[in-house]
């Protein structure tokens, strides 16, 4: 990963920061329901605030593909980004023209204002040159804190970097630094999990990592499809078979690049998908044909357990299996709860990312002894598999 500025490399006194976050957080009825994104950004937020500089903030919330839409608004996020931040945040109903010049003019140093969603101009998606000229004129550095949204060449997220001095803020530096230490330049043997329901949506993931990890753990409903790959029968169970070649490919090419596959020995069936459903642990070769695997069993969780403490480095993307609902969450627990305590112990560098993992790691309680916990999504898994971000490849040095 090449070189890239941080906020330390540049004096923000008495500058217009434009400070690009990820603000597209979960609401209900009209208030923030879950607020870590924003508890991410606020070291970036109050550092250029203490050292005088002007905080404005661009954001994009939802997908009203170019055009104004009142429900898609940022303005109920404003509330609860100042209460948390400890002092107030002014707002401008757009993010672009005379309101938000406005709005910019009126600062002070140290002062914070956030701009209207991004997304209600076609231009931002476009990364259209008049609309980051637009932008540009409020700002004289850009700060880009918003690794969740660097996967896309977008005009607030690629073009102001070429437009004016661009530094990385400190959640992306920390993520940029976490994931050099996952798979840029880990400390081997490096262990990774990749789980979730479908083969398909993860193909480029498996087909990079098997040339990058020493061993790879396959779990959840994607379990199922290299099983039935291998000749087992996976009952009901949720399995792409039109994928068993394509299974078979990655499997052969792990063995050429001396990538060991670990599967599950013995699985948690039951006759339907639901909570505290009648189940039983039988060896994955033995799923009754009436029954659907939801769970990797103890004996699986155990071996996956005793190969991360081989391990020095553990990425993971994906849950073991249908953590949603017990008693189906307990290997993601159990593996969960060995890699935190490995962690803690100083014995591994962990790095998990991708919506349902987080879910899965705070089910475990595991979340907080890792290393570094991703909030972001398609520009983890697509870091993960080994393609060049854009906003990321426009910070560098």
């Amino acid at each position: 990963m090449p070189a890239f500025k941080t906020l330390d490399d540049v004096d923000v006194k008495s500058q217009r920061a434009l400070v690009r976050v990820d603000l597209n957080v979960p609401m209900a009825n009209g208030k923030v329901s879950d607020a870590t994104r924003i508890l991410r950004i606020l070291p970036t937020i109050s550092e250029i605030s203490e050292k005088g500089g002007k905080v404005i903030l661009l954001a994009h919330f939802g997908r009203p593909k170019g055009e104004v839409n009142p429900e898609m608004s940022l303005a109920p996020v404003v509330s609860t980004l100042s209460d948390m931040l400890g002092k107030p945040v002014a707002f401008s109903t757009d993010c672009i023209g005379p309101m938000a010049e406005a709005a910019v003019s009126n600062m002070n140093d140290g002062d914070v204002v956030l701009l209207e969603n991004t997304r209600f101009h076609a231009g931002e998606e476009k990364n259209d040159p008049s609309f980051v000229e637009a932008l540009a004129v409020n700002g004289d550095l850009f700060v880009s804190d918003a690794f969740s949204a660097a996967h896309r060449a977008h005009a607030s997220t690629e073009g102001l970097a070429r437009h004016m001095e661009a530094v990385a803020g400190r959640t992306m530096q920390a993520e940029l630094e976490a994931l050099e230490a996952g798979l840029g330049n880990p400390q081997k043997p490096v262990i990774a999990i990749v789980g979730g329901a479908k083969v398909s949506t993860k193909l480029d993931l498996l087909s990079n990592l098997v040339s990058k990890v020493d061993m790879l753990v396959i779990g959840g409903g994607m379990a199922n499809t290299f099983m039935a790959a291998q000749g087992t029968d996976v009952g009901k169970s949720l399995c792409e078979h039109d994928l068993a070649d394509t299974a078979r490919e990655i499997l052969a090419e792990a063995e050429r690049q001396n990538c060991e596959i670990i599967l599950p020995s013995d699985v948690v069936v039951a006759s339907e998908f639901a909570a505290n459903a009648p189940n039983q642990t039988v060896a994955a070769a033995d799923c009754p044909s009436d029954q659907m695997i939801l769970d990797a069993g103890p004996q699986a969780a155990a071996a996956i357990g005793d190969k991360i403490r081989t391990a020095k480095t553990l990425i993971w993307n994906g849950p073991l299996g249908a953590f949603e609902i017990e008693p189906f969450d307990a290997a993601t627990v159990a593996v969960a709860k060995i890699a935190a305590e490995q962690t803690a112990k100083g014995e591994l560098v962990s790095v998990g990312g991708g919506g349902d993992t987080v879910a899965a790691l705070n089910h475990a309680d595991a979340a907080k002894d890792f290393s570094y916990v991703s909030t972001a999504g398609g520009a983890f898994l697509e870091w993960m598999e080994g393609k060049a971000l854009p906003g990321v490849a426009v910070l560098s040095k």
